[in-house]
């Protein structure tokens, strides 16, 4: 028997972009998923799929209702879809997995899938170097910092929050692959294997579409983004591919 594929995807940012070019790129998401369903064993989606978010109690961010629906409709089908928060949702509190049934993830997840272990993860945050969003992240992640921006009336705090995430990418480093002696999540994997055995680590994050060989038995990858390269990651059971969902925007 034939199994069931397993597949990644990250940094697909809804709502950065005024509401027309957000709505296209959330309809082709929404297109991939449709189109993996059925082949698809879990589904794992490794954060800042959303440009920014954040869950007041009895609000929850207007827009992306395409993607909601599709995520709750395959998830209450059987397939387990593993949600990661990134640094731009790293808000996300326990709305998507209440409403929709996803798997929220906000720390890496180690796991084994057919037999290969994997190490998942958005991926800031980790490595060395980049103190200052760590230190920021500390402060994000804060319960007493999360209570007094939820007293901020929504249409203020997600004004805020919008504008904010937009500099924030605008003063984040061009990706770009700065070599294996230079990009922090190569280092950190690399560290990692020092420590314990993994044959794959899987990373969103830096934007940036590529499969490294780290290790005799272990491969780097990160998965890109859906803003100008539109990849996602497959795993048959024997290997993993980065593969191009292909439109026309």
């Amino acid at each position: 028997m034939k199994r069931k594929k397993i597949y990644f995807a990250s940094d697909v940012h809804l709502g950065l972009e005024k509401f027309g070019a957000s709505l296209k790129r959330e309809k082709h998401f929404v297109a991939w998923l449709e189109s993996i369903r059925h082949k698809a064993q879990e589904i794992y989606l490794l954060g800042d799929i959303f440009d920014f978010w954040f869950e007041y109690k009895q609000v929850v961010p207007r827009g992306h209702t395409r993607l909601l629906g599709k995520l709750a409709e395959i998830a209450d089908s059987g397939v387990p879809i593993h949600f990661f928060t990134g640094n731009h949702d790293l808000w996300v509190f326990d709305y998507l997995a209440e409403e929709l049934g996803v798997i929220v993830h906000t720390k890496p997840y180690e796991t084994e899938l057919y037999g290969k272990k994997f190490f998942l993860a958005h991926g800031d945050g980790l490595g060395p170097g980049d103190a200052g969003y760590k230190r920021l992240k500390k402060i994000f992640t804060n319960k007493l910092a999360q209570w007094a921006f939820r007293w901020l009336h929504p249409d203020l705090g997600m004004a805020f929050g919008h504008a904010w995430s937009r500099k924030r990418r605008y003063h984040e480093k061009q990706s770009v692959f700065l070599g294996e002696d230079q990009e922090w999540l190569v280092l950190f994997s690399r560290q990692k294997l020092q420590m314990h055995s993994f044959d794959y680590f899987i990373f969103g994050h830096r934007h940036i579409p590529i499969q490294l060989k780290i290790a005799d038995s272990a491969v780097y990858v990160n998965l890109g983004d859906w803003l100008s390269h539109f990849t996602y990651g497959e795993f048959d059971g024997e290997k993993f591919s980065l593969q191009t969902y292909n439109f026309d925007l």
